[in-house]
């Protein structure tokens, strides 16, 4: 069996737009990758921070592209990411310098990323807005 994704990283199924939902069939949809801080492969860091987006329409493209870039571009969240997924592979716990190793971070971006997760509102440790609407969606 694959690794699980984690609802973070979660994509909107490639058939679907990730606007409104309907169904895009074999090459009528259009496509694009758009800066998002969240954004962690599950397997890849060289495509950490990049998302990819689907849409039934260019106009529903747009909306979407608008979205990710009125999103700040949160350095501390993609460590963080990056932390998780090493944290993941390693569930017996890393030392520091096992998590600079796996990660590729410096230790000054470590402390960064576990700020970051301690001080970011409780909400959105649990819940994420999707573009279509701005109501908290259960993970």
């Amino acid at each position: 069996m694959g690794e699980a994704i984690e609802p973070e990283e979660a994509e909107p199924l490639p058939g679907l737009c990730g606007l409104c939902g309907a169904s895009v069939v074999d090459g009528t949809g259009v496509h694009a990758i758009v800066p998002d801080s969240s954004a962690i492969h599950v397997h890849d860091p060289a495509l950490d921070g990049n998302r990819s987006v689907t849409a039934c329409s260019t106009a529903h493209l747009g909306e979407l592209q608008q979205h990710y870039h009125a999103r700040p571009f949160v350095n501390a969240e993609l460590w963080a990411g990056k932390i998780a997924r090493a944290l993941r592979r390693h569930p017996e716990g890393l030392s520091r310098e096992r998590l600079v190793a796996e990660t590729g971070l410096n230790l000054l971006q470590i402390d960064a990323a576990a700020n970051w997760t301690n001080h970011r509102p409780r909400h959105h440790r649990h819940h994420r807005t999707t573009p279509h609407n701005d109501t908290p969606e259960a993970p």
